[in-house]
């Protein structure tokens, strides 16, 4: 699936099963969420908290998945074609990055 299929199919969904679209400072909220629960998978499997019992069943790949799907419907609401923000993103990062990586000696 592309990008663009993938904001389709999200408006899709909102339209019928969703109703309609939560508005953007809600699903801003609902992504800092959606976030925060990767970021509790992350530092229990590869930090060094431990998992609670409240933790079983959070499956990291269904938390990014979760992740895409609020950031689409944000770009959705907002008019941004994501194919289009990411390609002239990665520009931006080609032309200020082309050199940095490269010499960073905390990399090496």
């Amino acid at each position: 699936m592309t990008i663009e299929e993938a904001q389709k199919i999200v408006e899709q969904w909102i339209n019928t099963t969703g109703v309609r679209y939560f508005n953007e400072l809600t699903n801003t909220a609902i992504l800092m969420e959606e976030v925060g629960e990767v970021a509790r998978i992350m530092a229990r499997t590869y930090g060094e908290q431990s998992f609670k019992k409240s933790d079983e069943g959070h499956d990291l790949s269904d938390e990014l998945a979760d992740v895409l799907f609020v950031l689409i419907c944000l770009a959705n609401q907002t008019g941004i074609d994501l194919t289009q923000a990411l390609q002239k993103n990665l520009v931006k990062k080609n032309i200020r990055d082309a050199d940095r990586h490269q010499n960073n000696e905390k990399l090496k």
